[in-house]
C-alpha cells in the first residue's frame, strides 16, 4: 500500500511533465517529491524518469512500472467492490472509453438509471477515438469502451455488438430533405462536412468509396460532433452521425435521413472489455445493463 501512493507521485510528475509542477498541484515541496522519487527509483533497482532540460518523462521502465499501477488499482476496485458486496451494498466506481455519439443522450441516461439502483457507485466517463478507446482497455484507464467499428480487436473482448446505419444532417430546406433515404453519392454533390480521420465514420465513407472515382471534399473538418451539428443549423451543409447519438428537437430546424446501405453497409457499435480481464463488480453489472439497453436501441 505504501508504494501506492509511490505510484500516485508518479502519476502526478507523469501528467505534469515536472518534479516542480506536480509538487505544486500536490501542495508538497518540490525537494520532498524529488527524493521519494529517488527513494522509488533506489528501491527499484532502475531510474524511471528521463531528466530532460525543461522537466521530465518516463523512460520505458517508467512505462512498465505505470502499467503496473494501473493494472493494481483496477484488482485493488475489484476487491473493494467484493467486499461491499459482502455487507450488502453496491459501491465501486466504473470507467468507460465511448465514442462522442455515446455521450450526449445514451450513456448519460443508462448511468443515471444505474445509479438510481446503486447510488454508492461512481463513474469516470472518457470520451476517445476508436484507437484511443482500445488503448484504455489495454492500459487500465478504463474498464468498459463503447465505440463505433473498433480498429484492432487484438486485445478487444466483444460484449454486445449493435448495427448503425450513417444518417446524413440537414437542415429541413436541403434538396436531399425531402428523400427518405439519400444516396451516397448525392451527399457528395451537396457541401459537406467531415470528422477528422481518427473516427469510425469518416473511415466507413472513405472505405465506401474506395475503388470509384468519387472522393469526399469536406469544406470543413472538425473532431467535434456537437460542433457539426449545429455548424448545419448556420449554413445550409451536410453532416454525418450514428443514430444513437442524434435527437434533433422541431424547433432545431434539422432532419436527418439514412444513406441507403447499399452504399454504405452499416457500421458496428461495440460494447467491450479487456480480454481476460476480470472486471470489478461495478463496473460487470453495469456491463450487463448496458448490454440489455443496446439490445432494446436495437430492437
Amino acid at each position: 500500500m505504501r508504494h501506492l501512493l509511490d505510484f500516485r507521485f508518479i502519476e502526478a510528475v507523469m501528467r505534469a511533465g515536472s518534479i516542480r509542477k506536480a509538487a505544486d498541484d500536490m501542495n508538497i515541496t518540490a525537494s520532498a517529491l524529488n527524493r521519494r522519487i529517488q527513494r522509488f527509483e533506489e528501491e527499484f533497482g532502475s531510474q524511471i524518469f528521463e531528466r530532460l532540460p525543461r522537466g521530465v518523462r518516463l523512460n520505458p521502465a517508467g512505462e512498465l512500472i505505470m502499467q503496473h499501477y494501473r493494472s493494481q488499482q483496477s484488482d485493488l476496485r475489484r476487491v473493494q467492490s467484493q467486499v461491499a458486496d459482502l455487507a450488502g451494498e453496491r459501491r465501486g466506481h466504473v470507467s468507460i472509453a465511448c465514442s462522442q455519439a455515446l455521450s450526449p443522450y445514451f450513456l448519460p441516461a443508462q448511468i443515471a438509471d444505474y445509479r438510481r439502483s446503486h447510488p454508492g457507485v461512481t463513474f469516470s466517463v472518457n470520451i476517445r477515438d476508436r484507437a484511443a478507446a482500445e488503448a484504455d482497455l489495454s492500459s487500465f484507464r478504463s474498464d468498459l469502451a463503447l465505440v463505433l467499428e473498433p480498429i484492432h480487436l487484438v486485445d478487444f473482448e466483444v460484449l454486445m455488438a449493435v448495427p448503425q446505419v450513417v444518417h446524413v444532417v440537414m437542415r429541413v430546406d436541403h434538396p436531399l430533405a425531402s428523400q427518405s433515404e439519400v444516396r451516397l453519392r448525392n451527399c457528395l454533390d451537396h457541401p459537406h462536412i467531415l470528422p477528422t480521420s481518427a473516427y469510425a465514420v469518416r473511415h466507413m465513407i472513405e472505405a465506401a468509396l474506395s475503388g470509384t472515382s468519387r472522393r469526399v471534399n469536406p469544406v470543413i473538418e472538425s473532431d467535434s460532433f456537437d460542433f457539426m451539428r449545429h455548424y448545419v443549423e448556420n449554413e445550409n451543409v451536410l453532416a454525418f452521425q450514428i443514430p444513437i447519438g442524434l435527437r434533433l428537437p422541431r424547433e432545431s430546424g434539422l432532419v436527418s435521413r439514412p444513406i441507403a446501405t447499399r452504399d454504405l453497409p452499416p457500421g458496428s457499435l461495440i460494447l467491450g472489455q479487456m480480454r481476460g480481464r476480470t472486471l470489478p463488480i461495478a463496473s460487470a453489472k453495469f456491463a450487463n445493463a448496458m448490454i440489455a439497453a443496446l439490445q432494446r436501441f436495437a430492437d
